[in-house]
């Protein structure tokens, strides 16, 4: 994990952001699910990919209170959580005794290269400074196994430049699914679905997205014709 002393300012204020709003976050977000099927399709596809390979565990970074992490495990994924908060870390395993919570940061995981089968970002890369998001997909990139499965979740916008916004947490950014998936393309990441959706009423005016991606077999960057055949 990255020492308090030497890590980015941002980081340092996502974390202590999150800890001040655990407890509430955890209350109003907990069964958020229930109501997203186009979620826990997007969920399930993941889920069953992953099964598919059988490659490895999935990590759910940034996975808060552990609700989707214990989605996940229902799904019969061996997944585990890794957030940035202490204070979420706390509540999911508090939550999930029987899972394993871990704190951490994505750009620097405690995770073997290519010990992972799938890579869950639920809505945990919008606080990343856009300039810092190619190191964060070189890093999901380095820990993924080969044909290992990433399913992003994100505000999604048209704009083909990241918008930032007041996220009342911290400070968050939109992204196009383009932009988005051209930098997912260059960290060496091939596409394999994606969804988008308008917001429900009781969800902030923004549309949801979700990209699907896969590292492939063979390790080379970028879409190549027949690369993990």
């Amino acid at each position: 994990m990255v020492s308090a002393v030497t890590e980015p300012s941002v980081l340092h204020e996502t974390r202590a952001a999150y800890d001040a709003v655990a407890s509430l976050y955890a209350e109003l977000f907990s069964n958020v699910l229930e109501i997203l099927p186009l979620e826990r399709a997007m969920l399930a596809a993941f889920a069953e990919l992953v099964q598919a390979h059988d490659s490895g565990p999935v990590a759910d970074i940034g996975c808060g209170p552990g609700h989707v992490t214990a989605h996940l495990h229902a799904l019969g994924l061996t997944a585990f959580g890794i957030d940035l908060s202490a204070e979420m870390v706390a509540l999911a395993r508090q939550a999930r005794p029987d899972l394993r919570f871990d704190e951490g940061s994505m750009t620097a995981l405690d995770v073997a290269d290519g010990a992972l089968g799938g890579i869950l970002a639920h809505y945990s890369i919008i606080h990343t400074p856009p300039r810092q998001l190619p190191a964060v997909f070189t890093e999901f990139q380095r820990v993924l196994a080969p044909g290992g499965h990433l399913l992003l979740g994100f505000f999604a916008g048209d704009d083909p430049l990241p918008q930032e916004f007041d996220h009342k947490v911290t400070l968050a950014y939109r992204w196009s699914p383009d932009s988005l998936m051209e930098l997912l393309r260059q960290a060496g990441f091939v596409e394999v679905a994606r969804m988008q959706r308008e917001p429900h009423e009781n969800e902030r005016q923004f549309q949801q997205g979700q990209l699907l991606v896969r590292k492939p077999q063979s390790g080379l960057l970028g879409p190549a014709p027949d690369a993990d055949q």
